[in-house]
């Protein structure tokens, strides 16, 4: 079994920055995928970044793109978001997911093709 805890979530003015951290217990894979995911009130959960085993191999959707950088420690078994420039529509309740293997396609931005999420944090700017 695998538990993903998140932190980092809070309040912030439009303009600023915040780190979100989603540390990973349990199971060890040999490739891996992690993703950001967030759910603004009353609409879908949606992708907003993910990397690979290399670290390297990293995609974003357009909304964030140049604003957000996905990172991770293998030491730490952690994958943080950085944040940057928010705006009041990044308010929304952040996720991370993670699945075991490599990219498949796009697979990444679908949720439904992780197995293991995080409870959540909450990110709220204010403008």
């Amino acid at each position: 079994q695998v538990q993903l805890v998140e932190s980092g979530g809070g309040l912030v003015q439009a303009g600023g920055s915040l780190r979100l951290s989603c540390a990973a217990s349990g199971r060890a894979f040999s490739l891996d995928v992690w993703g950001w995911f967030r759910q603004a009130p009353g609409k879908e959960r949606e992708f907003v970044a993910a990397i690979g085993w290399s670290g390297t191999d990293t995609y974003y959707a357009d909304s964030v793109k140049g604003r957000f950088t996905i990172s991770r420690e293998y030491a730490k078994n952690t994958v943080y978001l950085q944040m940057n420039s928010l705006k009041p529509e990044d308010t929304a309740v952040y996720y991370c997911a993670r699945r075991a293997g490599d990219y498949s396609g796009s697979d990444y931005r679908q949720t439904e093709s992780y197995d293991y999420w995080g409870q959540g944090t909450q990110v709220t700017v204010s403008s």
